[in-house]
């Protein structure tokens, strides 16, 4: 991917798209132990810039990692930025200064996120496919003895018998997991741009591999 790279201010956009490497832990020099995921913030590439006027809203496209094979409509449109990205996202620049530089096929790499940095980090779940209510809802089980009848796992009464259906956003059994979640106000604790690593506080969600979206937090 050619392009030039492109450092924003903190008053500026900040985002990436990176994949979870997974955790470990960071001793600071007081002995304090911080929990931290670590992603993996290859150089992304800007494939499109959409404004108001144009497009109806403003945002960057970003693209990430690369592949050898692309359709005839994308090798159209990944002309201009001079790259075959295989994974595209989208960041909602509304109220975000951009800088002057910033241009379709410039790179994004971790200089634009810095130590102490808020973020909001978004990713997909791990699925758990299809469960009870207790693992799904974190609910209690019933008695085992003085007359469980062994039901111990069986969700129990689920309403009255009017108005005769369920109501929409009961809890009961059903597929778990595998949803788009976003956990916010997380801190930047190790910026790596030489081998492209990128370190967050606490646990981000996600299996291991997976696509995960960094963006500063507003």
């Amino acid at each position: 991917m050619k392009g030039t790279g492109v450092k924003l201010c903190n008053h500026t956009m900040k985002a990436l798209i990176t994949r979870k490497l997974g955790m470990t832990s960071t001793i600071e020099e007081d002995g304090t132990v911080t929990a931290v995921t670590l992603l993996s913030a290859s150089p992304c590439v800007i494939t499109q810039i959409k404004d108001a006027e144009k497009d109806g809203y403003q945002s960057i496209q970003v693209g990430f990692e690369e592949t050898k094979r692309v359709n005839k409509a994308q090798e159209n449109h990944f002309k201009k930025s001079k790259a075959m990205p295989k994974i595209i996202r989208e960041f909602r620049t509304e109220g975000l200064e951009l800088p002057e530089d910033l241009a379709v096929g410039s790179k994004l790499t971790a200089e634009v996120f810095s130590v102490g940095d808020v973020v909001d980090v978004t990713g997909t779940s791990k699925g758990k496919g299809f469960t009870s209510t207790i693992k799904r809802h974190n609910f209690h089980r019933q008695r085992k003895t003085h007359g469980g009848k062994g039901n111990t796992r069986q969700p129990g009464s689920i309403g009255s018998m009017y108005p005769q259906k369920i109501f929409k956003g009961k809890k009961m059994a059903g597929q778990s997991g595998a949803e788009r979640v976003t956990v916010k106000n997380l801190k930047v604790a190790i910026v790596d741009t030489d081998k492209g690593v990128l370190a967050v506080t606490g646990a981000v969600p996600g299996p291991r591999k997976s696509i995960v979206l960094v963006k500063g937090a507003k």
